[in-house]
C-alpha cells in the first residue's frame, strides 16, 4: 500500500509541472458535464411537470366524457347521468387572468372532490373529510404549487381578484400541484370563469367500460382511460433532440480530455519508465493512472453539475415557452431536481473519464518498456492508429447508408447522424494527413517543405481538437441552416395561411349560434367563414377534425403539397372526401385516393383522401373536411371559431359593435398581426436553446483547440529552435505556427461545409419527418455560412494568440538550452 501511496504521489507531481493540463482535464470534463446535465435537468423538469399533470386528479389516467368539439356542456347532462347510475364526477377548466398578472397564463380547475371516483388522489394525496369540506365550505380553498405562487410574486392565503373582478379563494400551497394549474370547488370555479351550469368534462374510473346511451352521443363523447395523458407522448420528440444536442455537446467536451490525458501519458514516458525500473508493476501502475483520471472526474464532475444546474435555470424560460406554445404543457419555472440527478452528473463525469481515458491507458500497459523511453513511440503509432480510423470511419459510413436506405424511425434517423457525424470525425485525420502528404510531395522549398512536415507532425497532437472543431462546425452548419430554412417556410406559410383579419372565438354553444346569425348581416364584414371542430382518435393519437364552407379563401390561401386531380377543392365540397395534414399522413402511412376510417357517433365515416398540406408547429393531426360532411357525424355541432375578412380601418369599429352586444374578453377576439406574432414568437423561442447549445458547443471546440496548442507550445522548441539556428527570426517562426494552425484549419472548415449541410439534408428529410411529421425544403444560406466561418477562424486566432505571443516572448537562452545535451 505505500509504494501504491508513492507512486500515486509520483504521478500527481506531473500536474504541478503542467498545470495547463490539470486545467484542460478538468475543463473538458466540466464542459461536458455541464452542457449534457444541463440538457437532462431541462428534460427532467418538463417530465416531472407532465407526470403531476396528469396525475392532478386519480393520480393515473383515467376514462372521461367530453363534449366532441371539446368546449364546454350544460351541467344539466351530468345530473342526468348521476340519475341514470353513472359514478361520473364533473371538472371546470379554463383560462384564469388576474389582475396585476396579465402575463401569466394560468389554468383554473373546478372539482366536485364528493363525487370523485373512488380511491381517487389530487395532486398526489387523498382528501380528508375536512379538506373535502373546505373545500366548497366559503370562502374556500384555492390548491396552488409552490412555483406558480412565487412566480406570481403572492403569500398563502391571499385572494388574488380576476380581471373580471372576482376574488379567488385563499391560496394554499400543495407541493404536487401541477405548475400554472389552479385547484378550487368546481362552484367557485364556474363564478370565477363566468361559466354558470357549464363543464368542460366528466371523470370515470379508470376500468368504466360501459357504452354511452344513445340520447347523449351527440352531446358527450366516451375517451377511454389514458386517451387524456399525450403531452408525454407529443413532446417525446422534443426531448430527444434535446438530448441529442446535450450528447453532441459531452462528446466535444471528451475530445478535450482526450487530448489532454493522451498528451500527459506522453510528457510521462520518463517518469512511468523510472517507476517500472524501480519495481513498480504495471497493473499497479494502470491502477495509480486509474485513481489519478478518478480523482479529476469527480473534481470536474462537481463542477459541471453546478454549472449544469445554472444553465438549466437560464434556458429553462426559453424551454417551457415552447413546451407551451407548441403543445400547450405548462412546464414548472423553477428548477427542481431530485438528489438522483446530482450523483447522475458526477456518475456521467467519471463514465466521460473513463471513455476518455481508456484508449491512452491501454496504449500505456501495452507499450513495452523502452518503447516509453523512446521519445516518438507515440508517433510511430500513430500511422497505425490512422490505419484503424480509416476503416472505422468507412464502417460508420455503410452503418449511415444503411440506415438512409432501411431506417423508418426516429432511432434510425440519430442513427445516420450519429454515423454520419463519427465518420466524419474519424475521417478528417486521415483526409488532412493525405493533403498534407501531397502538399509535401509538391513542395519546392526547404522551408516549404519544413513547413508542410512539421505540421504533419503536429497533427497527432491536434487531430482531437481539430474533430472537435470539425462537429462544432457542422452542428452549428447544420442547425443553423435548417432552422433558417425553417424560418422562411414559417414565415411563408404564415403569410398564406393567415388570411382572416379577426378571430373570433365563441364562449358557448348558445353564443356560437347567435354570433354566426348576427355575423351574417354585419355589412363591415366582407366574409364570414366559420369553423367547426371535433377532436377524436386515430390509432391511439389526439386528431382534430375542422369543417369548414366551400369559399374561394380556402382555394387561394390554403396551399397543398399533393393533391388528388386538378380540382380538389372541388371534390371536398361535393363528395365524401377529406384533407390531411402531412405529419398525420405519415403517422398513419396513407397515401392520396386511400380511405381513411373515422369513428363518428353514428358509427365509422370513410371519407377519401384528395389532399395533404403543411401544417407547420402541430403536434396534433388536422382533418380538414366539408361542414356538411362533418354534421352528418355530429349532428350537434356549432362553430368554435369565425375568420372573419374585414378593411383594416373597419376594424375598430366593428370590435365595439361586437363587445357591445356580446361583451367578449380580449383573449376570446385575435387579430391576424397579433396572431402572425405570437406564432413567431413560439418559434423564435422554440429554437432559442438550441441555438445557445451550438453556441456553446462551438465555443468547446474552441477551448479544446486552444487547449491542444497550449499544451504542446513548450514541446515545439525542440522543432522551432534548429530553424532559429540557421537564421529564421522569432517573428517568422511566430508567423509559420500561425500559417499551420490556420492550414489546418481551413482544412477543416472546407470539410465541415460539406458535412454540416449533409447534416442539414438529415435534420430536414429525415429528423423532421420521424419526430414531427412534416418535411422542410433544404435551404443554404451563402452569408450565413461566410459568417460562421468567419467566427471558427476568429476562434483559431484566438485559440493560437497565447501560445504564439508566448513564443515570440521566448527569450535566445531558452531556444539555445534545447542544444544544451547535443554531442
Amino acid at each position: 500500500m505505500r509504494v501504491f501511496g508513492e507512486t500515486l504521489r509520483a504521478l500527481l507531481s506531473h500536474w504541478r509541472q503542467h498545470p495547463v493540463q490539470f486545467f484542460s482535464v478538468l475543463t473538458g470534463l466540466w464542459l461536458a458535464t455541464s452542457l449534457l446535465t444541463g440538457v437532462q435537468a431541462l428534460n427532467s423538469q418538463a417530465r416531472e411537470s407532465y407526470a403531476r399533470a396528469s396525475q392532478l386528479i386519480g393520480g393515473e389516467p383515467q376514462a372521461s366524457l367530453s363534449a366532441p368539439g371539446g368546449g364546454t356542456f350544460p351541467q344539466a347532462l351530468f345530473v342526468d347521468l348521476r340519475r341514470e347510475g353513472w359514478p361520473v364526477s364533473p371538472v371546470l377548466q379554463g383560462r384564469l387572468i388576474l389582475k396585476g398578472h396579465e402575463d401569466q397564463r394560468l389554468q383554473l380547475m373546478g372539482i366536485e372532490p364528493v363525487s370523485l371516483p373512488a380511491g381517487s388522489a389530487v395532486a398526489g394525496r387523498a382528501l380528508a373529510i375536512e379538506q373535502i369540506v373546505g373545500f366548497f365550505s366559503p370562502p374556500g380553498s384555492t390548491w396552488i404549487s409552490p412555483q406558480t405562487l412565487q412566480a406570481l410574486g403572492l403569500h398563502e392565503g391571499d385572494q388574488p381578484v380576476s380581471v373580471s373582478g372576482v376574488a379567488v379563494p385563499p391560496l394554499h400551497v400543495q407541493t404536487d400541484m401541477a405548475p400554472g394549474v389552479l385547484l378550487v370547488d368546481i362552484g367557485f370555479a364556474q363564478q370565477i370563469l363566468g361559466l354558470p351550469d357549464q363543464l368542460s368534462r366528466l371523470l370515470l374510473p379508470k376500468d368504466f367500460n360501459a357504452a354511452l346511451p344513445d340520447q347523449y352521443k351527440g352531446q358527450l363523447q366516451l375517451r377511454t382511460s389514458g386517451e387524456e395523458n399525450n403531452l408525454s407522448r407529443l413532446t417525446e420528440s422534443f426531448h430527444l433532440n434535446l438530448d441529442a444536442l446535450g450528447f453532441l455537446s459531452f462528446v466535444v467536451g471528451l475530445f478535450i480530455v482526450h487530448a489532454a490525458i493522451g498528451l500527459a501519458l506522453e510528457q510521462r514516458r520518463g517518469l512511468l519508465r523510472t517507476l517500472r525500473a524501480c519495481g513498480v508493476s504495471a497493473r499497479m501502475l494502470i491502477a495509480g493512472l486509474a485513481v489519478e483520471l478518478g480523482a479529476l472526474a469527480l473534481i470536474g464532475g462537481l463542477a459541471g453539475v453546478v454549472s449544469g444546474y445554472l444553465l438549466a435555470s437560464v434556458l429553462l424560460p426559453d424551454v417551457a415557452a415552447s413546451l407551451r406554445g407548441l403543445y400547450g404543457a405548462e412546464v414548472a419555472g423553477q428548477l427542481s431536481l431530485s438528489p438522483w440527478w446530482w450523483f447522475s452528473g458526477v456518475g456521467l463525469s467519471l463514465l466521460g473519464a473513463l471513455l476518455a481515458g481508456a484508449n491512452s491507458l491501454l496504449r500505456a500497459a501495452r507499450l513495452p518498456l523502452l518503447a516509453l523511453a523512446d521519445p516518438q513511440a507515440w508517433h510511430q503509432a500513430h500511422a497505425r492508429w490512422l490505419r484503424r480510423q480509416g476503416w472505422v470511419a468507412s464502417l460508420a459510413a455503410v452503418i449511415a447508408l444503411s440506415a438512409l436506405i432501411w431506417g423508418d424511425s426516429l432511432a434510425s434517423g440519430f442513427v445516420l447522424m450519429a454515423a454520419l457525424l463519427i465518420g466524419a470525425a474519424l475521417a478528417l485525420p486521415v483526409v488532412l494527413n493525405g493533403a498534407l502528404n501531397l502538399a509535401l510531395s509538391r513542395s519546392r522549398s526547404v522551408l516549404g517543405q519544413w513547413f508542410v512536415a512539421d505540421c504533419r507532425q503536429q497533427l497527432p497532437a491536434l487531430s482531437l481538437a481539430l474533430m472537435a472543431l470539425l462537429l462544432a462546425l457542422a452542428a452549428n452548419i447544420g442547425a443553423g441552416s435548417m432552422t433558417a430554412g425553417f424560418r422562411q417556410t414559417f414565415s411563408d406559410w404564415l403569410e398564406q395561411r393567415l388570411t382572416a383579419e379577426l378571430y373570433i372565438n365563441p364562449t358557448n354553444p348558445s353564443q356560437s349560434r347567435e354570433l354566426n346569425t348576427w355575423l351574417k348581416h354585419q355589412p363591415s364584414l366582407t366574409a364570414v367563414l366559420p369553423s367547426w371542430q371535433v377532436s377524436i382518435q386515430l390509432q391511439g393519437w389526439p386528431e382534430d377534425i375542422f369543417g369548414v364552407i366551400d369559399h374561394p379563401t380556402y382555394r387561394q390561401h390554403w396551399p397543398l403539397l399533393e393533391s388528388l386531380g386538378d380540382t380538389p377543392w372541388d371534390r371536398l365540397a361535393k363528395d365524401d372526401a377529406v384533407m390531411l395534414s402531412e405529419q398525420l399522413a405519415r403517422r398513419l402511412k396513407v397515401h392520396l385516393g386511400d380511405q381513411l376510417t373515422i369513428p363518428t357517433s353514428g358509427g365509422p365515416w370513410s371519407p377519401r383522401i384528395v389532399g395533404i398540406y403543411a401544417d407547420y408547429g402541430n403536434p396534433k393531426g388536422h382533418i380538414l373536411v366539408n361542414v356538411d360532411h362533418l354534421l352528418r357525424g355530429w349532428p350537434q355541432l356549432t362553430p368554435n371559431r369565425f375568420n372573419l375578412r374585414i378593411e383594416p380601418a373597419l376594424i375598430p369599429g366593428f370590435l365595439n359593435t361586437l363587445q357591445a352586444r356580446f361583451a367578449l374578453d380580449d383573449s376570446r377576439i385575435v387579430d391576424q398581426a397579433r396572431l402572425k406574432g405570437w406564432s413567431t414568437q413560439v418559434f423564435e423561442r422554440t429554437f432559442a436553446a438550441t441555438a445557445a447549445l451550438n453556441s456553446l458547443t462551438l465555443a468547446v471546440a474552441g477551448v479544446a483547440l486552444f487547449i491542444s496548442l497550449l499544451t504542446q507550445s513548450q514541446s515545439r522548441l525542440g522543432q522551432l529552435a534548429p530553424l532559429w539556428a540557421l537564421g529564421v527570426t522569432r517573428r517568422q517562426l511566430m508567423l509559420l505556427n500561425l500559417g499551420q494552425t490556420w492550414l489546418l484549419a481551413v482544412l477543416t472548415l472546407v470539410l465541415a461545409l460539406p458535412l454540416g449541410i449533409a447534416l442539414a439534408w438529415c435534420l430536414d428529410a429525415v429528423i423532421n419527418v420521424q419526430a414531427f411529421g412534416w418535411r422542410l425544403p433544404l435551404r443554404v444560406f451563402p452569408l450565413q455560412l461566410l459568417q460562421l466561418m468567419g467566427l471558427a477562424l476568429l476562434a483559431t486566432l484566438l485559440a493560437s494568440a497565447w501560445p504564439l505571443y508566448s513564443l515570440y516572448r521566448t527569450q535566445p537562452a531558452d531556444l539555445l538550452r534545447t542544444f544544451a545535451h547535443e554531442d
